[in-house]
C-alpha cells in the first residue's frame, strides 16, 4: 500500500469519526427539537394555571383603600356610617372605655351622645357617669353631662348624653375644631378623648 493510499484511509477515518461525534450531539437535540414542537402542536396550555389567584386588574391597580371621612351629610351610628372609625379608647387602671359618638346637631337645640362601654374584672362600675363627664371645645366652651344610660356590673355600656349648646343657646360645635370628652375618677385620675370637630356630621 503506498503512501498516498494510507493518507487517503486515514482522511477517511478522521472524516468518519468526526461524523460519528456530530451524530452522537445531534440526535439528542433533534429529540429535544421534536419534543417541543409536540408540545407545541398539541394546544396552548391555560397561562394562568399554577399561578396564584389575582384580583381584577382594578383592585390591583387601585391599592389599599383609606378609610372614608366622615362628610357634613354622614349619619352616625347608622349603616355604613363612620362609627367605628371615631372610636376612642382608654385603657388606664383596671377599667377600658371606649367611647363612639352616637348622635349629633350642630344646632342649639338637642343632644350630643356618646355610646361609652366599660369592661373590667375588679372594678364596680355602677356608677352614674354623668357626674364625672365634661365635653368642652377649643373655643373654651365646656358642658357637663345630662344624664347616663348603662347599668351595674363589670361589662357596662350606655349612652352618655350632654346638650348641644351652653345655657346662653350658643351651640357647642360652633366654630369649634377639637371636641373633648373627659371622665374623671374612673379608676383613673382622668381620661380624654378627642375628636376632630369637622369629621363630626
Amino acid at each position: 500500500m503506498n503512501d498516498a493510499t494510507k493518507s487517503f484511509l486515514r482522511g477517511s477515518l478522521v472524516a468518519c469519526d468526526a461524523l460519528l461525534r456530530w451524530r452522537r450531539a445531534v440526535v439528542p437535540f433533534g429529540f429535544a427539537i421534536g419534543a417541543l414542537a409536540l408540545a407545541a402542536c398539541s394546544g396552548s396550555p391555560d397561562p394562568a394555571a399554577g399561578l396564584p389567584d389575582r384580583e381584577p386588574a382594578e383592585a390591583a391597580v387601585a391599592g389599599p383603600s383609606a378609610p372614608a371621612a366622615a362628610g357634613p351629610s354622614a349619619q352616625v351610628g347608622s349603616a355604613g356610617s363612620p362609627s367605628q372609625e371615631l372610636a376612642r379608647s382608654d385603657a388606664q387602671g383596671a377599667v377600658e372605655v371606649t367611647v363612639s359618638p352616637s348622635s349629633w346637631t350642630r344646632d342649639a337645640e338637642g343632644t350630643l351622645e356618646f355610646e361609652v362601654s366599660m369592661e373590667t374584672h375588679s372594678v364596680d362600675l355602677s356608677m352614674d357617669l354623668a357626674q364625672f363627664a365634661t365635653l368642652q371645645t377649643d373655643t373654651g366652651l365646656t358642658l357637663q353631662a345630662l344624664d347616663w344610660s348603662g347599668g351595674e356590673g363589670h361589662h357596662v355600656t350606655g349612652l352618655l348624653r350632654f346638650p348641644s349648646a351652653t345655657p346662653k343657646g350658643r351651640p357647642l360645635l360652633q366654630d369649634a375644631t377639637l371636641l373633648i370628652l373627659t371622665l374623671r375618677d374612673v379608676d383613673a385620675p382622668s381620661r380624654l378623648f378627642q375628636w376632630d370637630a369637622a369629621l363630626l356630621p
